[in-house]
């Protein structure tokens, strides 16, 4: 679930450090301040919508009924045509053709709202939107018409279990999600051993990654983010001829990379010493409980409970989310995660639940807000964050990982 904001960003910096003299400030002060009903506090250009249902999708999860102006806000975000974008500034303008319509955001907003229900309206027209744009290998990319990649098509189906739709009947030209994600898949023996890629490269091969393998095996499950503990199957790498298969083997290959770095994943980005990573390690906790793995499941869980913290804070709402996720699939107690109240922590980075008292006036009230801080100051932040704090505004597109 890291890779994709993450590209983003750095596409930001090396646009913005292409077309800008040196001796620009690189850091000015926010202009204006977010709208209330926002979970977390850096610019949400880029992860609006995404750490906003994440939130709400988990609050769910244990039990927490979200603020109604939360929710309200995501429902705003929604374009006329089914889709959501990363963020929308102001949602009372129309989305056109410069809007950046978002399929991993879609998903995930489908996911959440389909979570507290009372939105069907909302999310039927989304799965449309997303329906219109599958691509002919029966995948997902990022934006509409990008080249299929393993994350987006999992978090797409996702949205359409949680929606009530099968998957495997969601084609384009005959072909279905789990037909993509069988393309994308590492044959066993090698390096990949049974691992997805994200997309193949320029030449067309294929190189293992972990965060796109912790996606494709919930994908190829027909899992959305929220999911129970799986019966325990053979995670032997055989030839993936069905998505279960590509499932087992996807699953066996995180195993295997768990094992090796001490019960989590590392993050290799260009530059920078390896790292935990945080983000894709929780990813990885909720595929291989969702496979059934129980037991290295819950092994790294215990670890993501000592070291998580940290990163957590610095990360913000769709961390916390991330947490409380791969705690509900091994039957962790989100609050008394290591010690910390996981809900608890997440709340604090939004408006308080609902409550008896609370008012319609309140619930309603416009908090559309135009809470968009200066890209100079989004990038730095991002600078200042440094490489690896794993789910760097709950991104999604990382270097490949071995």
């Amino acid at each position: 679930m890291n890779v994709r904001r993450s590209a983003a960003v750095l596409a930001a910096v090396a646009v913005i450090g292409a077309a800008t003299p040196a001796a620009a400030d690189p850091s000015p002060s926010p202009s204006q301040a977010l709208p209330s009903a926002l979970y977390g506090g850096t610019d949400p250009k880029y992860d609006g919508v995404w750490r906003q249902s994440l939130a709400l999708l988990a609050q769910d999860t244990v039990g927490v009924r979200p603020a109604a102006k939360s929710v309200q806000w995501l429902t705003r975000q929604q374009c006329e045509n089914g889709s959501f974008a990363a963020y929308r500034p102001d949602p009372t303008a129309a989305c056109d053709a410069k809007t950046m319509l978002d399929t991993n955001a879609t998903s995930a907003a489908v996911q959440a709202l389909t979570a507290l229900g009372g939105h069907d309206d909302v999310t039927g027209k989304a799965v449309g939107w997303l329906k219109s744009v599958q691509n002919e290998d029966g995948g997902w990319g990022y934006s509409p018409g990008g080249a299929s990649d393993t994350n987006s098509t999992s978090v797409v189906i996702g949205a359409l279990a949680a929606a009530g739709e099968k998957p495997d009947r969601v084609e384009k030209d005959g072909k279905s999600p789990y037909d993509a994600l069988l393309k994308l898949a590492l044959p066993c023996g090698g390096d990949g051993d049974g691992a997805f890629a994200f997309q193949p490269d320029k030449k067309g091969e294929l190189a293992a990654n972990a965060d796109a393998t912790a996606a494709g095996v919930l994908g190829s499950l027909g899992k959305g983010m929220v999911v129970e503990p799986g019966k325990k199957s053979d995670t032997t790498c055989e030839k993936a001829t069905t998505p279960e298969q590509a499932a087992a083997n996807g699953a066996g290959y995180l195993t295997a990379a768990l094992t090796k770095d001490g019960g989590h994943l590392m993050s290799a980005l260009a530059g920078a010493e390896p790292q935990p990573d945080y983000g894709n390690t929780a990813d990885a906790v909720v595929a291989l409980a969702a496979q059934g793995d129980t037991a290295q499941a819950e092994k790294s869980v215990r670890w993501l409970e000592k070291n998580s913290a940290v990163w957590a804070a610095q990360s913000g709402p769709a961390a916390y989310a991330q947490l409380i996720f791969a705690a509900h699939a091994t039957g962790t107690n989100p609050r008394d995660f290591g010690g910390a109240d996981l809900v608890k922590q997440l709340g604090a980075t939004g408006p308080a639940p609902q409550t008896a008292g609370e008012t319609k006036a309140a619930d309603e009230k416009d908090d559309s807000g135009s809470g968009l801080f200066g890209v100079w100051w989004f990038v730095g932040v991002c600078l200042v964050a440094g490489i690896g704090i794993g789910f760097l505004f709950s991104g999604r597109k990382k270097k490949q990982q071995p």
